[in-house]
């Protein structure tokens, strides 16, 4: 690594913890406050939008990393224009709650423009076949950035979990990307966004001093479903690396949503059933939990997404062996069932 990638490094984490701090001064000022609720897992009223800063900060970088080779011309296009709507519709949200219709909207437009430059969902090997989706591969890999930036929203619902999800989840993503490509810039976008996100993290977590909110978690959300499509074409088994990475928010979001689903509640509605809440609720303390996701990342799902990418493993097959006890452990917390 350069000093130039050092320094744009650096300088993005101290400006997205700077930015976090303008955001939470502009939030308490003009009282953009999450008020608690019974649904709510938190106690007091926080500032809310502070994942503005780490949407700013990645957007401001997407030129250098272009410019450096570390993301093609086709993906900063589709990038920019999907992350800065869906972070725009996430910021209003935040400000007033708008329908979850118009939301929606604007998240599949979104997709739409990202998936339009990216090309469609890039071939994968699934059990042994090599599987090309051609134009069906547009309309499903839109929708799966739409779940995935909704259910990165979902899943920010305590104290640093989204903000560590983003850091573990960035750098696990870089380094299978160059142990794939290690003559590649490709791995400095997700290192990037991590650095970002870890500017804002140091005013959410331990002490939740500010939420990220819709705009942040969103943004997010559609950023690393970008990136998950856009390495899959440079290689499949990095794309099921990064489904592998992002397990975690995967599986408790999924559970939670079909079991919701088949009591036939509105799954639109807000909540706490999520087996993260419910392990928030039985600790009393957001802290470990957060911390313990990060760990499952790296100790887990980050080797198990290592040997699909040298080849040593099935991409969809060890799909199947790290989200397993992923989902035994969803079911004993407790995801998607009642309070």
């Amino acid at each position: 690594m350069n000093t130039g990638w050092v320094l744009i490094l650096l300088t993005s984490f101290v400006a997205a913890s700077f930015l976090t701090w303008m955001v939470r001064r502009h939030a308490i000022s003009t009282r953009l406050m999450d008020v608690p609720t019974e649904r709510s897992s938190h106690a007091v009223p926080t500032p809310r939008g502070g994942g503005l800063a780490i949407v700013a900060v990645v957007l401001l970088v997407l030129p250098w990393l272009w410019l450096h080779d570390g993301i093609a011309t086709s993906a900063l296009i589709g990038w920019f224009g999907a992350g800065a709507a869906v972070a725009t519709v996430g910021w209003l949200d935040d400000r007033q709650h708008l329908p979850a219709r118009w939301r929606l909207l604007v998240h599949f437009v979104a997709a739409g423009w990202a998936i339009f430059w990216l090309g469609g969902l890039p071939p994968i090997t699934l059990l042994g076949w090599d599987v090309h989706f051609g134009w069906l591969g547009y309309p499903v890999a839109a929708f799966y950035l739409v779940w995935l930036l909704n259910l990165y929203n979902f899943m920010d619902g305590i104290d640093g979990i989204a903000g560590i999800e983003a850091i573990t989840v960035g750098l696990g993503a870089a380094l299978v990307s160059w142990l794939a490509f290690p003559d590649s810039s490709a791995w400095m976008a997700p290192v990037a966004v991590a650095a970002a996100a870890a500017g804002f993290l140091v005013w959410n977590f331990p002490l939740p001093r500010i939420f990220m909110g819709d705009s942040g978690s969103g943004f997010l959300g559609v950023t690393f479903g970008i990136l998950s499509v856009q390495a899959g074409w440079l290689a499949p088994e990095l794309f099921w690396a990064w489904i592998i990475l992002l397990g975690v928010f995967f599986v408790d979001a999924t559970v939670t949503l079909l079991r919701r689903l088949l009591r036939g509640e509105r799954v639109y509605e807000a909540h706490r059933i999520h087996a993260y809440q419910h392990a928030a609720r039985r600790l009393d303390s957001h802290v470990p939990v957060s911390l313990a996701i990060g760990t499952i990342n790296l100790l887990w799902l980050l080797p198990v997404a290592v040997v699909v990418t040298v080849g040593a493993s099935d991409g969809s097959t060890a799909v199947l062996v790290a989200y397993a006890p992923l989902v035994v452990l969803a079911f004993w917390m407790g995801a998607g069932s009642a309070d």
